[in-house]
């Protein structure tokens, strides 16, 4: 994974406490705070709609072991549907999660990577391929950089594209966030390094996420604010792909979908490389939005009721009545759903598994719309999915000793906090070529 920071981000700082409580800089060079041969500390941070989520982690190796933990609710005026609107109030509010993580783990982490989400965030993939004139020929550095920046502006056209159309704004200024080579064929045989190799039929897999500088800004803007070095910003459906794919049973694809608390994220994995992300505007608050209006009550108490109908707690009529009100949005969540998986499909066969996380996953009219929804007659499906809610104690690589994760809501922060595993193991010769493209780029 290649990160739109990594390119030009040439040092980090670490942060020390005075006596007085303010924060000193000490400078480090990048290389060393990403040396793979030591244990590193980093700061995971989802800013989500509903909730503030930073993690303190310690990557040694292919793992993380979470060391620390904070939530804090975000206000209904500091974030909308995945995106700041209120930098300052989002800085507050992240500032209490990271201090309750920092208190957690009893140390600070600098280094942070942090997830952006949202509808004009774009993800995809694409497929180039070149015939060689001389075949016998060892492949080259510059030929693999070569199908590299074909498959980069590609992607990259197709995101401003996609980006224009929603918008209505033609010249709305995007940038990387990360990239992935997925797969790298010659002549029909997949290898991990393509140099030196002869061959005809030079082929090769590559994904992007693009996202509007207007919302990476904020995010870097989030991160002065809390003295946060930033190492990364990564698109929440791919760092979920990218570590949920990891864990057995996932080899021959699924369907992520994370409910949070303003949108709802979608990302298909087929054969073990993530294909195409898609969001929508559709998450937890639009279902206590909607039991607010319907009973002319506060928000605040709308989601007092959407958390004891959700846990169980509720008794008596009051649980039909909450269902009935709901229903309306679980249906139109469902029908977007589906509308974008079968986007994501492209007529193809998708895997049968699908994979729930978030928030908003707690809702069980979600769920069971998700089991008795007749994907097989709907959707190229060859059998009826599994849909599973993903729990921590399920995911590979992120180590919690302590127990400090709860539940599906702490998985996409997990998923971020593997980015940075991924980041500090990263030197392949895939690695070393997207890199320099990115940086030849300027994206």
């Amino acid at each position: 994974m290649m990160d739109l920071f990594q390119g030009w981000l040439k040092k980090l700082f670490t942060r020390g406490s005075d006596a007085d409580g303010y924060y000193s800089e000490t400078e480090v060079g990048y290389d060393e705070a990403l040396d793979t041969g030591q244990s590193q500390l980093f700061t995971a941070l989802d800013v989500g709609t509903a909730y503030a989520k930073a993690m303190i982690i310690e990557v040694q190796g292919d793992h993380a072991e979470v060391l620390g933990v904070g939530r804090y609710p975000q206000s209904y005026s500091h974030m909308a549907d995945g995106i700041v609107t209120d930098i300052q109030g989002v800085i507050a509010n992240c500032n209490e999660a990271l201090l309750r993580a920092e208190k957690s783990a009893g140390t600070m982490a600098p280094a942070a990577v942090i997830g952006i989400a949202g509808e004009l965030v774009k993800g995809a993939s694409t497929h180039v391929s070149v015939t060689r004139q001389h075949p016998t020929r060892p492949i080259t550095r510059e030929e693999l950089e070569q199908l590299i920046v074909s498959a980069q502006k590609k992607l990259l056209k197709n995101a401003k594209a996609r980006i224009a159309a929603e918008t209505g704004l033609s010249n709305v200024e995007v940038r990387l966030t990360n990239a992935a080579v997925i797969s790298v064929r010659i002549d029909g045989q997949t290898v991990t390094n393509p140099i030196g190799f002869p061959g005809r039929y030079f082929s090769l897999t590559l994904f992007s996420a693009f996202a509007p500088l207007m919302q990476l800004g904020a995010l870097e803007a989030v991160a002065q604010g809390l003295d946060l070095s930033l190492i990364a910003i990564v698109a929440e459906p791919y760092a979920l792909a990218r570590c949920l794919s990891m864990n057995a049973g996932t080899d021959s694809g699924a369907i992520f979908i994370d409910i949070g608390g303003g949108t709802t994220d979608i990302a298909l994995v087929r054969q073990g490389g993530i294909e195409e992300t898609r969001m929508f505007a559709l998450g937890g608050r639009t279902f206590t939005r909607r039991i607010a209006n319907s009973k002319g009550i506060s928000l605040k108490d709308a989601e007092r009721l959407k958390l004891s109908y959700s846990s169980g707690e509720m008794k008596g009529s009051a649980v039909e009545e909450i269902r009935s009100i709901l229903e309306p949005e679980c249906e139109t969540w469902m029908d977007s759903v589906e509308l974008l998986v079968e986007e994501l499909s492209k007529g193809e066969l998708l895997p049968p598994a699908i994979y729930v996380v978030g928030g908003g996953s707690g809702l069980s009219d979600i769920q069971r719309k998700l089991e008795a929804f007749p994907w097989t007659e709907r959707l190229p499906f060859s059998r009826q999915p599994i849909v599973r809610t993903v729990l921590p104690e399920m995911v590979n690589h992120i180590l919690d000793p302590q127990g400090l994760l709860q539940d599906a809501q702490d998985i996409t922060p997990m998923a971020l906090a593997f980015q940075a595993v991924e980041l500090q193991n990263e030197n392949s010769v895939l690695e070393n070529a997207l890199d320099n493209v990115i940086d030849r780029m300027h994206i």
